[in-house]
């Protein structure tokens, strides 16, 4: 029985100690997604439901309206906050939003974030026809856009198909940040060989966080505060790393941004912090590990051996 395919157990505890990434144990990680919601279809999730009972069925004006307002005011302010700090992001993108919102993607290769793969557009590869077409159809908008392979990949709604990882790496993704199961990286197993799983948050990530738990404005704040608490006591043990996943639709708009700001500052503070993308962290763990994930069984007809 395999009750994590991709992922053998271990408990944090045991796991080998790891050289921080230039003694700083603290690994932050800027996850901000770029997500294009077409107009014509159903929205991903909304912010406010149908009137009278109704359900919501495109056109759906105040939720496309909702999203929207990320990428025209939401995107400019946060990245806005990040270039005054010097500070670095991964893009989690969806790649057609390179052709709806192409000042947008000037702006991101300018500012110098790493391009993450996110789907065409905000749909998941469960319901897609040939998620390998659309896979690869995302990689190469993405080189395109700014001349480099696309390493790292998140799944839209964080969703895969049985197949979706073994397609992921066979398109020579190096890691993935799907499987969120731990505060390190990990070995995946696929049937091309070993892959890198990043870590990812649902607890510091605006959706849980605002549209779907409806957290105060300074939730975000109060999380990072009681995570860094955590994480200072293991850290004398391990590295960690500390996601913030990030939506320009929530974690942009002025209520929250303000303790957003506080939360940058708070960890700019630190001496023993470092901020990363996905492409340096998943770089560090592979040396730091030294294993080159042998440990990680290849698969069998869909199985570990």
């Amino acid at each position: 029985m395999w009750p994590n395919p991709r992922v053998p157990y271990q408990m944090a505890s045991q796991r080998r100690r790891l050289e921080p990434l230039g003694g700083k144990p603290l690994m932050v990680h800027l996850a901000m997604n770029v997500e294009y919601w077409p107009f014509d279809r159903p929205m991903p999730r909304g912010i406010i439901p149908a009137p009278h009972g109704a359900a919501a069925t495109p056109p759906d004006v105040p939720n496309y309206s909702w999203v929207e307002y990320g990428m025209r005011v939401g995107m400019p302010r946060i990245m806005k906050m990040l270039a005054e700090r010097s500070l670095p992001a991964s893009a989690l993108m969806n790649a057609q939003a390179a052709d709806v919102y192409p000042s947008l993607m000037d702006a991101i290769i300018d500012a110098n974030w790493e391009l993450v793969g996110h789907g065409w557009f905000q749909q998941t590869l469960k319901q897609v026809d040939d998620e390998a077409s659309v896979i690869r159809k995302t990689l190469d908008r993405l080189q395109q856009a700014d001349g480099k392979r696309v390493r790292a990949w998140l799944g839209p709604g964080v969703a895969e198909t049985l197949d979706t990882v073994d397609i992921l790496k066979a398109h020579k993704i190096d890691f993935l940040h799907d499987w969120a199961v731990d505060d390190l990286p990990v070995w995946l197993r696929t049937k091309h060989g070993p892959m890198v799983g990043l870590p990812y948050t649902f607890e510091l990530n605006d959706v849980p966080v605002y549209a779907i738990q409806n957290g105060s404005c300074d939730e975000f704040l109060k999380r990072l505060e009681a995570t860094l608490a955590v994480f200072e006591r293991e850290m004398e043990t391990n590295p960690r790393v500390l996601t913030l996943a990030l939506h320009p639709h929530i974690i942009g708009v002025p209520h929250i941004a303000h303790y957003f700001e506080k939360a940058l500052d708070i960890l700019m503070a630190r001496d023993d912090t470092v901020f990363v993308t996905s492409s340096t962290m998943g770089d560090w763990f592979i040396q730091a590990d030294g294993t080159d994930g042998a440990e990680v069984a290849a698969y069998n007809d869909g199985f570990p051996t």
